[in-house]
C-alpha cells in the first residue's frame, strides 16, 4: 500500500538552513515572494472596468437626458400647420372639417391634425403630428421603423432626406400611395403622412410632387413652432 509522504524533521531543518537567495525568474512568475500577486493584478482590472463601466453610465444617461426643447406647444396644430404647398396640389385642405386633437402628457406632449380634400369621397388625406419630448431624448430611436405603417400598408422604402432638420427620413409604402416624412430637430419630432385615395399608387411625378410639398410645408412647421 502506498501510504503518505512523511515529512522528515531533518529536511525542514537543511531547508531553514540555507540561506535566502533571489528567486529565479521562472520562480518569481510563479508565485514566489518577489512575485506580483495575481489578486492585485485582479483588482486593477476591476478598478478599470468600474471606471469605465461608470464612465458609459454617465455617456448613457447624457444621451437619455432631457433634451433642451427647441419648440413650442402648439395649441391647435391644424392652425399652425396651414399647408400651403400640398394644398396647391390637392386643394384647400383646411376647408372639410380638419380634425384636431393633442395631449398634455408630461413626458410627451403630442398634437395630431388631420386634413382631406373632401367632405365625404377624398383624393388626398394629411395627418400631422408633433412630439415634444421633455424626459428623454427622441434621437436614440427616431430611426426605429414605423411597425405600425408597415403591417397596414406593408414594407416600402426608406430614404433619407438632407436639409430638413438635425434628421429627416421619409418611408414610401409600395406603390407610393401613402408617404411619411419624419424629421428629429431640437427635441421633437414631426411627422406628416400623405394618403392618396381612389387609386392603387402615384405615379413617380406624383411622388416627386408629394415629397416635395411635404418637406416645404414641413419646413415652415418647424419654423412656425420654433422659439
Amino acid at each position: 500500500m502506498i501510504g503518505e509522504p512523511e515529512l522528515d524533521d531533518a529536511w525542514e531543518t537543511d531547508r531553514a538552513a540555507q540561506p535566502t537567495e533571489e528567486l529565479a525568474p521562472r520562480e518569481r512568475e510563479a508565485g514566489g515572494p518577489g512575485a506580483r500577486r495575481p489578486w492585485l493584478w485582479a483588482l486593477g482590472g476591476a478598478a478599470i472596468a468600474s471606471a469605465l463601466w461608470a464612465g458609459g453610465l454617465y455617456a448613457l444617461g447624457d444621451r437619455l437626458a432631457a433634451p433642451e426643447l427647441s419648440y413650442r406647444a402648439t395649441e391647435n396644430l391644424c392652425q399652425d400647420f396651414e399647408a400651403q404647398a400640398l394644398g396647391r396640389i390637392a386643394g384647400d385642405l383646411h376647408r372639410y372639417r380638419p380634425m384636431n386633437q393633442q395631449n398634455d402628457h408630461p413626458a410627451v406632449r403630442g398634437a395630431i391634425c388631420v386634413l382631406q380634400n373632401g367632405e365625404t369621397v377624398s383624393s388626398l388625406r394629411v395627418r400631422t403630428q408633433v412630439d415634444l419630448h421633455h424626459k428623454t431624448d427622441p434621437a436614440a430611436e427616431f430611426d426605429v421603423p414605423p411597425l405600425g405603417l408597415a403591417a397596414e400598408l406593408g414594407a416600402g422604402r426608406t430614404e433619407a432626406v438632407q436639409g430638413l432638420g438635425e434628421r429627416a427620413v421619409l418611408l414610401a409604402a409600395p406603390g407610393d400611395a401613402a408617404l411619411q416624412l419624419k424629421v428629429l430637430d431640437g427635441g421633437a419630432v414631426f411627422t406628416i403622412e400623405t394618403y392618396s385615395t381612389g387609386s392603387t399608387g402615384n405615379t413617380p411625378a406624383d411622388t416627386a410632387a408629394l415629397q416635395a410639398a411635404m418637406v416645404e410645408d414641413a419646413r415652415a412647421l418647424l419654423a412656425a413652432l420654433k422659439k
